[in-house]
């Protein structure tokens, strides 16, 4: 399977495209973003490879002030740098989630399962913050609420969104944070 995705945030200029790419061997995806936080433009590139559960397994972030991350996973919760240095804070995280792309929601809806309206599962999460990079972890719960909808809860933050999703588990709509104008 190979898709392309569109999205832009729901407020304000913006665009993500993302080509997604599944085989026998797991799932790799390249993504190019821009957008404006706090007034101040950014561009942001991204690769990150799944295994075939979903799990993320590497995963690399640049921006063009040449602002970088590179992370590897056992795909059981344990992360190391790209030189291999591990880093505990992320100890558990399974998941990532990048602020700046609906892309990361999919992992979790992918990986989890969750297809029964009324199931739900507790994450922790490798939280990456965008422009900045900064990388914290973070619990967050996701519960079905019928075909192709997901609430989202940010543990920590209070924050929570219905979101809407395809077959694939790509987002549609994430109301008030981003929306699909194009896939194929």
């Amino acid at each position: 399977m190979t898709r392309h995705v569109f999205w832009t945030p729901w407020d304000g200029p913006g665009l993500e495209h993302t080509q997604l790419l599944q085989n026998e061997a797991g799932i790799g995806v390249r993504s190019v973003l821009i957008g404006l936080t706090e007034d101040s433009p950014f561009d942001l590139q991204y690769q990150l490879f799944c295994d075939s559960s979903w799990a993320c397994r590497e995963l690399t972030l640049q921006t063009s002030d040449q602002k970088g991350i590179s992370l590897k996973s056992d795909g059981a919760g344990h992360w190391t740098t790209g030189a291999g240095i591990a880093i505990d804070v992320l100890e558990g995280c399974i998941d990532v989630d990048i602020t700046a792309t609906p892309l990361t929601n999919t992992l979790p809806i992918r990986r989890l399962k969750l297809m029964e309206a009324g199931q739900s599962a507790e994450i922790a999460v490798a939280w990456i913050h965008v422009p900045a990079l900064t990388l914290n972890p973070a619990r967050q719960r996701y519960t079905c609420l019928g075909q192709g909808r997901y609430r989202y809860e940010g543990l920590g933050t209070g924050f929570e969104a219905e979101i809407t999703v395809d077959e694939d588990g790509l987002v549609i709509e994430y109301p008030g944070v981003f929306r699909r104008i194009w896939s194929r």
